[in-house]
């Protein structure tokens, strides 16, 4: 049976909301274990504005929406406007993911445990590695969480200073280890790269449809750094290009956002998805929309 004409009234709904939007692999990954599973579920993808985020959330009980994928602007935003936190996301400070339990919504971070196991499973070994992170987010939070108490020192570069501070006086509040904010300029990259054993790029730049556009020429790069670039949508964006070229170990996003997504699809229906299957037909609709 095709997905269309399985969905009836009784169908329930599944999305992701974020700004932008279009370029989302998750109703893919996600419609691909539903119809998998032979579950009675439809995953979309919403385009919220930041200013109708508030009657988003409003919409999501009066429609009765089951769970809720959160993504760039809002993980930050949504927090105040749900009505309970999982205590790790509170920590962090940052959802990536909402259940709705009876129109009572719940918040959670599947981000922070997604992007570690994907670093473990590429091989990286976290334990007392100099960690650099670009961006200051709902992504950048999760991850610096995550990795904060086994690495030896964090560094967060982001191009409004004040935001790279906030995240550096909050992970303070909770890890033991050296953690820095700073603006986002040459001059702190170059510092930062020559001593850092793992770059994280957790900002947009060099998503689809601007893949050509860079936060950090290669001749900047070094063959010791391990490069992780969240970006899923191209599958190698042009910084892991680059960082592939110099002969860094690299990770792009994907693994990330299939170990986050299917921990949330878990969690939303009491059914482990095939992660497999998941990352394989995000890889086969972006090599055909290549084609």
């Amino acid at each position: 049976m095709s997905l269309k004409s399985s969905i009836t009234g009784n169908t329930k709904v599944l999305c992701v909301i974020g700004h932008p939007i279009a370029h989302s692999m998750s109703p893919i990954m996600h419609n691909a274990v539903i119809q998998d599973l032979k579950l009675d579920f439809v995953y979309v993808a919403f385009d919220i504005l930041p200013e109708h985020l508030e009657k988003a959330v409003e919409g999501f009980k009066a429609l009765g929406i089951k769970g809720i994928n959160v993504t760039i602007p809002h993980k930050i935003a949504i927090m105040k406007l749900l009505d309970e936190i999982d205590p790790l996301a509170e920590k962090i400070g940052a959802i990536n993911t909402i259940k709705n339990e009876n129109n009572h919504l719940i918040g959670k971070n599947t981000d922070a445990l997604g992007a570690k196991v994907a670093l473990l499973n590429a091989g990286f070994d976290i334990m007392e590695k100099n960690v650099l992170i670009i961006g200051a987010g709902g992504a950048a939070r999760a991850i610096a969480f995550s990795l904060s108490k086994e690495c030896k020192k964090i560094v967060i570069l982001n191009r409004t200073e004040q935001k790279a501070f906030s995240l550096a006086r909050d992970l303070k509040k909770i890890a033991t280890i050296p953690i820095e904010g700073k603006k986002l300029n040459e001059q702190h990259l170059k510092q930062y790269l020559f001593h850092s054993d793992l770059l994280i790029n957790t900002t947009s730049v060099g998503m689809a449809p601007n893949t050509n556009t860079i936060l950090i020429p290669k001749e900047w790069l070094s063959s010791h750094l391990f490069v992780f670039d969240v970006i899923y949508n191209p599958l190698e964006t042009k910084l892991i290009k680059d960082a592939k070229e110099i002969g860094c170990k690299t990770l792009g996003g994907l693994d990330m956002l299939v170990n986050q997504g299917a921990l949330a699809f878990e969690w939303w229906t009491g059914e482990k998805p095939n992660k497999i299957l998941m990352k394989n037909k995000i890889i086969e609709f972006l090599n055909l929309k290549q084609c």
